[in-house]
């Protein structure tokens, strides 16, 4: 091989090196970018893992039923439109939102997410009944934009008096205990209708026959969960009296509750209920 001959094949393999090299470095935040993605997937894997029950109290229909649903700072409604009432409202609460001290809001107002179909205070005017609390406003005292949203009309329905001051408040407050004590519970409640049912108010806001409460609660290492349910009329018996299994509240209203749960453990606790759990 010449002299010439060499000094070309050298240079060739110079620029092959200088080539490979700057594809090299062209390539190397590409490589790192590339292997970010995992680990920033993994990661929300995990978070997802570390909080499994991430709105374990939302429930689903399993008949077919007109709603809205909007979600609100301390608690999520789905509206019915035709008659102008929550068909559920459901929230988590937990003990640290228990220690707020935001004064108790004055007056109800048209939920402005649902103002094409929600009433006014007006409408509950003189017609006997209560405008009964779904999610409570003394559970929103964490927070005023919580607490404001609470005295929407989209979080009432028309109650019996002696209900909504006696037993209905009952719960409330048993559930509030059952947050301080075990750190959070998880409620649904809402109306139950009857085929044909009276109507107040200009919106001709629907009158329910019954109210249900559902709860499912983390007490002393073992899922708990415990069905209410309260004709809409005065009543003063025991609190456990009014005690339902979540089977039985489920076929009353056609929601299904708490499905996040593992199926073995969902078909477990809502069979039965246990009083002694509940410390009733």
């Amino acid at each position: 091989m010449t002299k010439q001959k060499r000094k070309f094949i050298l240079a060739l393999l110079g620029i092959a090196i200088l080539c490979i090299s700057l594809a090299f470095v062209l390539l190397l935040p590409s490589r790192q970018a590339s292997a970010e993605l995992p680990s920033q997937s993994k990661r929300m894997n995990q978070s997802t893992i570390q909080n499994p029950d991430s709105m374990m109290e939302i429930p689903r229909y399993t008949i077919q039923r007109k709603g809205k649903q909007v979600i609100h700072t301390g608690y999520t409604v789905n509206f019915n439109p035709e008659w102008h009432i929550p068909n559920w409202v459901a929230y988590e609460l937990t003990k640290e939102e228990l220690e707020g001290d935001i004064p108790r809001a004055q007056n109800f107002e048209p939920d402005p997410q649902l103002s094409d179909c929600t009433p006014t205070t007006f409408d509950y005017s003189r017609s006997g009944y209560d405008r009964g609390h779904m999610a409570p406003a003394v559970n929103m005292k964490w927070s005023q934009q919580a607490m404001n949203e609470s005295f929407y009309t989209s979080n009432i329905c028309p109650q019996n008096h002696n209900l909504n001051s006696g037993v209905w408040q009952q719960l409330e407050e048993r559930v509030n205990i059952w947050a301080c004590s075990y750190g959070n519970i998880y409620v649904v409640c809402g109306p139950i209708m009857g085929e044909q049912y009276e109507t107040i108010g200009r919106a001709k806001v629907a009158v329910p026959d019954a109210f249900f409460k559902v709860l499912l609660c983390h007490i002393n290492g073992e899922w708990q969960a415990i069905g209410f349910y309260f004709k809409n009329e005065a009543g003063t018996r025991p609190l456990r009296s009014y005690a339902r299994s979540i089977d039985t509240i489920e076929k009353m209203t056609g929601i299904d509750f708490f499905h996040l749960l593992d199926d073995n453990i969902e078909d477990k606790i809502e069979a039965r209920y246990e009083l002694e759990a509940w410390g009733m």
